[in-house]
């Protein structure tokens, strides 16, 4: 996996191997960033990212100058593994977490500007992600959630949902939190 932008742009980052992940490829990374920083100044998000794994995704948010990113995992390999790569880049405005997904976003009293989860794609409450995040009152107004996943998932009915991307294999769709 590489930084696709920013002061990183460029860097490779070679994850172990035995890490239980699925890293969101270059080719649909480098999308998604074209659609936010489309919408938003990434200098002045602050991003919570979901099933972080590698932390591919905080990379390239964090490389790009965000303000504040909070990166969740439950495994410890991945978030040891972050940790050590953000302490090499001297990533200053990183917070990592280790813990299960769902029990984060019930204690989290923080709300983010830009949400974004990448879960297993086999996993059974995966499309309970976009619910306990607008019931937690989690994004910002006029906050986005991101959420990754396969093509057999289906977000269309969810009142907060907006739009559905397909790159390659990878599925975006996204929420907006519609409160003023």
């Amino acid at each position: 996996m590489r930084i696709i932008s920013g002061t990183y742009k460029g860097k490779s980052i070679i994850a172990p191997k035995n890490l239980p992940v699925r890293p969101t490829t270059d080719f649909a990374k480098e999308a998604l960033f074209n659609i936010i920083e489309n919408q938003f100044d990434i200098d002045e998000l602050s991003v919570l990212d979901l099933f972080a794994g590698t932390g591919n995704i905080t990379y390239e948010f964090a490389s790009r100058g965000a303000k504040s990113i909070v990166t969740v995992d439950l495994h410890y390999a991945c978030t040891s593994f972050i940790k050590k790569t953000i302490y090499q880049l001297k990533f200053n405005n990183v917070h990592i977490i280790k813990n299960d997904v769902f029990k984060y976003t019930k204690q989290c009293k923080q709300s983010f500007d830009l949400i974004f989860a990448d879960p297993p794609y086999d996993l059974k409450n995966l499309k309970e992600i976009p619910t306990a995040i607008f019931q937690q009152e989690l994004l910002s107004p006029n906050g986005w959630l991101i959420v990754e996943h396969d093509k057999r998932t289906d977000f269309n009915e969810h009142p907060n949902f907006f739009e559905h991307r397909k790159y390659g294999n990878v599925n975006f769709s996204f929420f907006k939190n519609l409160s003023e």
